[in-house]
C-alpha cells in the first residue's frame, strides 16, 4: 500500500501528460480559464497544455499527500517533505516560464537529494540505514552494508544522469513514459540484485531459515 502511495503522484502524472495529450485545446482552455494567473501572459497553448497540465497535477497531488498524512496524525516521510519542495519550486517555475525544462530537473533533483543523504548517512556516518529500512534483522558484515551503500549512491547518480539525457534527448512523450516505467523497471532490478547480494553474505542459518 506504501509503495502505491508513494508512486501516486507518477502515475497521475503520466495519466494527466496522456489526457492532456489527446485533449491539447481542451486542456490549453481549461487551464488558461482557471490557472491562468499560474502562468505568465495568462495564457496557455495547446502545444504545452499536455506537460503543464500534468505539472499542476504533480503538484496537487503531492500536497494532498502531505495533507492527508497529517490529518491522519501520520509522519510524514523526510523524503516528501523534500520532494514537495522540489516539485512546488520546480513545477511553480515550468508554469511561470511555460517550460518544461525545470520539471524534468525534477526527478533527478530528487535521485541527487537521496543519494547524498545515503552517502552521509550510509558511507560516511556508517549509521546503516539500509539495514534499519529493511527492519533491522539482516545480519551481515559491516563492509557489506558499507558496500551495499556505495552502490546506492551510484544508483542514484546513475539514475539522475539517465533522467537527464532522456529528458532532453528525446520527445517528452518518451521521457514521461520512461519516468514511470523506466524508473521503476531500473529500481526493481536494482532491487532484486540488492536482495542476491545480501543472500550471498548472510550466515548458512539466516539464509535457511529465511527460504523456510
Amino acid at each position: 500500500m506504501k509503495i502505491l502511495f508513494d508512486l501516486l503522484p507518477i502515475i497521475l502524472f503520466f495519466i494527466a501528460f496522456k489526457w492532456g495529450e489527446g485533449h491539447r485545446e481542451q486542456a490549453a482552455a481549461w487551464m488558461t480559464q482557471y490557472l491562468g494567473f499560474a502562468v505568465s501572459g495568462g495564457a496557455v497553448g495547446p502545444t504545452e497544455a499536455p506537460t503543464l497540465l500534468a505539472t499542476v497535477v504533480v503538484i496537487v497531488v503531492t500536497l494532498l499527500q502531505v495533507v492527508v498524512l497529517k490529518a491522519l496524525r501520520k509522519p510524514v516521510d523526510r523524503m516528501l517533505w523534500i520532494g514537495l519542495g522540489i516539485v512546488v519550486v520546480l513545477g511553480g517555475l515550468t508554469l511561470w516560464f511555460h517550460d518544461e525544462t525545470f520539471i524534468k530537473w525534477k526527478p533527478t533533483a530528487i535521485y541527487w537529494v537521496m543519494g547524498a543523504g545515503l552517502f552521509i548517512t550510509e558511507v560516511v556516518l556508517g549509521k546503516k540505514m539500509l539495514n534499519q529500512m529493511m527492519g533491522g534483522q539482516i545480519q551481515v558484515p559491516d563492509a557489506v552494508w558499507r558496500r551495499l551503500g556505495w552502490a546506492w549512491v551510484a544508483f542514484f547518480a546513475g539514475m539522475g544522469v539517465l533522467n537527464l539525457y532522456v529528458a532532453f534527448n528525446f520527445p517528452t512523450d518518451i521521457w514521461v513514459s520512461f519516468k514511470l516505467w523506466g524508473s521503476l523497471g531500473l529500481t526493481l532490478v536494482f532491487t532484486l540484485l540488492q536482495g542476491v547480494y545480501l543472500s550471498r553474505h548472510m550466515p548458512a542459518e539466516a539464509t535457511d531459515k529465511a527460504a523456510s
